[in-house]
């Protein structure tokens, strides 16, 4: 006791209660609340800003020959649990406007070949045309790729390999 009073620190009278009113004990660290509350509160503050997205994406999509936008702001209300989305207008500048799309992936299936519909599971082979094949239809001609090998060589060759040209040398 002598030594806490030398120091100056303080301990709390009693535990603090989750200010949710659950009957646990809450800490500063998660706001006064239980950590249960406290998973609940941050997991909500997620879905608002994802609604929040989404429903900018979907109103970014319908309006892109309108110079305003409207801007979605979520706001989480800590003491109620509630959450608020409000529609705020925003200005753009310029003709084009930026979409960002995010897309929420659900659980998806397993893993097929696009050529032959044979399941692949960990061992498929990923394409630059962006598919996905089997070990049968990994190569490019066995699955009538779209994608332009020649073209993308030519590319990085021209981008690794600059053109180097030295001055001229003055006569005397």
């Amino acid at each position: 006791m002598e030594s806490s009073k030398e120091t100056g620190c303080q301990t709390p009278e009693g535990p603090i209660l989750c200010i949710n009113k659950c009957g646990f004990f809450g800490s500063a660290a998660t706001l006064n609340m239980c950590s249960k509350c406290h998973k609940d509160m941050v997991l909500k503050q997620q879905q608002a800003k994802l609604a929040a997205s989404s429903i900018e994406n979907i109103v970014n999509g319908s309006s892109m020959s309108s110079e305003k936008e409207s801007t979605v702001v979520g706001a989480v209300d800590m003491q109620d649990g509630a959450v608020e989305l409000m529609v705020v207008p925003a200005q753009t500048s310029g003709d084009k406007l930026s979409v960002q799309s995010s897309e929420v992936k659900g659980k998806e299936g397993p893993n097929r070949c696009t050529a032959c519909r044979k399941r692949v599971g960990l061992t498929g082979f990923s394409c630059r045309c962006g598919n996905l094949f089997c070990s049968v239809h990994r190569y490019s001609d066995k699955h009538n790729c779209p994608f332009d090998y020649r073209t993308a060589a030519q590319d990085v060759i021209a981008k690794e390999n600059p053109v180097v040209k030295a001055e001229k040398l003055d006569k005397i």
